[in-house]
């Protein structure tokens, strides 16, 4: 992250459990496109994101971490690359959508087992920044285990278009 580590002990308070490894969240810049490009080939990706269309390769990687540092210039926020153990296991964060932050996790396969710490920690860090007074979450239909959504707090809105794909949109207050 650009700006230092927030001194509330609320937010940096561990929940990690012995053993966990540790996850931590860093630029996209900071990854090899090549890293991307082989995350974002994994054919069992596209079963869940309708929006992956077509072929990675290394002008796409490209252009996706200039579009998520688009998003930093002009909002002070967006996507991190997700490290467990200083290893990149994935993306995600927070996206500025009209009046919404909406969050986005994208896991290697290998590491979808780590979806739920690293949405806490990424929760943590919402309820701690004061311009996030609730979060949405963005789910095809394709996604039919939402429980982990519920614990959470999220309430359904409904259904929304978003460029030409059919979602779930659900809203959690973090304020």
């Amino acid at each position: 992250m650009d700006r230092p580590p927030d001194p509330r002990p609320e937010f940096r308070r561990s929940t990690r459990k012995p053993g966990a490894p540790r996850i931590s969240f860093t630029r996209l810049t900071g990854i090899a496109l090549d890293e991307i490009v082989t995350h974002m080939s994994d054919p069992r990706l596209a079963a869940h994101m309708p929006l992956l269309t077509g072929p990675w390769d290394r002008d796409a990687a490209a252009s996706f971490v200039a579009a998520k540092e688009a998003c930093w210039r002009r909002d002070g926020l967006g996507h991190w690359a997700i490290l467990a153990d200083g290893r990149y296991v994935g993306w995600g964060g927070f996206q500025r959508e009209g009046a919404d932050w909406d969050y986005g996790l994208v896991l290697r396969p290998e590491a979808f087992g780590l979806g739920a710490p690293i949405t806490r920690k990424a929760l943590a860090f919402a309820r701690a920044d004061a311009r996030i007074p609730h979060v949405t979450f963005l789910l095809p239909p394709s996604r039919r285990k939402l429980g982990a959504l519920g614990r959470l707090g999220a309430q359904l809105v409904g259904e929304v278009d978003y460029d030409g794909a059919r979602f779930r949109k659900f809203r959690l207050e973090t304020a």
